[in-house]
């Protein structure tokens, strides 16, 4: 196998792998969340404001792998 193959082999596997990590990261901090707004529902809005802040610190890592993954690729 090329080296260069293998390269792209793995920087997609790693690529899909950040992507399904995330996903399911963010589908549990949303079932929290929603589990939690059902629980004590005066505080929604602040647990909202909380989970939009994770998530977007979830998706910034997503960000850096994905780049990672190109960068690899692209060598």
């Amino acid at each position: 196998m090329e080296p260069t193959a293998l390269g792209y082999l793995s920087a997609g596997i790693g690529a899909g792998l950040v992507v399904i990590g995330a996903a399911f990261g963010i589908g549990k901090l949303a079932a929290a969340t929603m589990e939690a707004t059902g629980r004590q529902p005066e505080v929604a809005g602040q647990v909202r404001t909380a989970m939009i802040i994770a998530a977007a610190l979830i998706e910034g890592a997503t960000f850096f792998g994905l780049a990672i993954c190109i960068i690899l690729a692209a060598k």
